[in-house]
């Protein structure tokens, strides 16, 4: 790719390849076929999502409209867009993400803005992510947090595939180690004494799954999606095991389900190992993360 010159063996312009995505869009039926189709062109070149509308004229090789084309088939059969694009934004990093590990969600930005806060300035020793997914917690704290190592679990094998991906596209940002550890939540960081512990572990009841979107019940992973008959399975679990790894003083920062908080903030409250627990907003109001202190 070039601003304005031609790209050697290359005769396609910026716009061709836009125009052409814009209309397989079109005909799958979605609204905004040619917002899709420049967003689409911009996380495959890696620039600003206007930055095919201002540079119409640049040109692009071959390879880059036959993956626009990959991308807008895929977009065009139902794919989430982060899928269709195979990124997606979390805070300052661009990730990698695929049908194997959830989505980043802006939410989710937050929780790593709250962790951050309570850790202040000061040498913070470690912070464990569990369910750590596509990495994108782990990775933001380890590229913003005063952190000597991150330490990211997870139970699927594909989705620490995907993290240490990641982990190796975002090396340059990162200011201390990540480790990536398989298994369930916190067993595999026994023995570890963590500074935080924090997770955006799965939290819908299974029973909800015929209400979710199409584009999460369909593509996103169940195991990232779902915990138990009630959706507090993992929260549950996390909360008790939590207190076993965190140092004195430590924190434990979760995101859950707004219908839950309040439960989520009770076991925390009641299980005699924690003080200091509070339920804070999201930016639509809701309440999404319960943090506690471990005594």
């Amino acid at each position: 790719m070039t601003d304005e010159r031609t790209v050697a063996g290359a005769a396609l312009t910026v716009e061709a390849v836009v125009s052409e995505i814009a209309a397989t869009l079109a005909a799958a039926g979605l609204a905004q076929a040619r917002e899709e189709a420049r967003d689409l062109v911009a996380a495959l070149l890696d620039v600003p999502r206007f930055w095919p509308t201002l540079h119409r004229g640049a040109t692009v090789d071959e390879d880059v409209r036959d993956a626009a084309r990959r991308a807008a088939a895929r977009r065009a059969s139902g794919a989430p867009f982060a899928y269709a694009a195979r990124r997606a934004a979390f805070r300052h990093l661009t990730l990698d993400v695929d049908e194997r590990v959830l989505i980043p969600r802006q939410e989710t930005e937050m929780l790593v803005d709250e962790v951050l806060a309570a850790l202040g300035t000061r040498h913070a020793g470690i912070a464990v992510d569990v369910g750590t997914g596509s990495g994108a917690i782990a990775l933001a704290l380890a590229s913003e947090g005063p952190l000597e190592r991150v330490i990211a679990t997870d139970v699927s094998l594909d989705a620490l595939d995907v993290a240490r991906r990641n982990a190796d596209l975002c090396a340059r940002a990162l200011r201390c180690p990540v480790e990536f550890r398989a298994g369930s939540l916190l067993a595999p960081v026994r023995g570890v004494r963590a500074r935080c512990v924090v997770s955006n572990p799965p939290y819908i009841a299974f029973e909800e799954a015929a209400a979710l979107p199409a584009g999460v019940r369909d593509w996103e992973p169940a195991l990232a999606l779902f915990s138990g008959a009630d959706g507090m399975a993992a929260t549950a679990a996390i909360v008790r095991q939590a207190a076993d790894v965190l140092e004195p003083g430590g924190l434990l920062a979760l995101e859950v389900d707004a219908r839950r908080a309040s439960l989520a903030a009770e076991l925390a409250a009641t299980d005699g190992r924690y003080r200091g627990v509070r339920v804070r907003l999201d930016l639509a109001g809701r309440e999404r993360f319960v943090l506690a202190i471990k005594t």
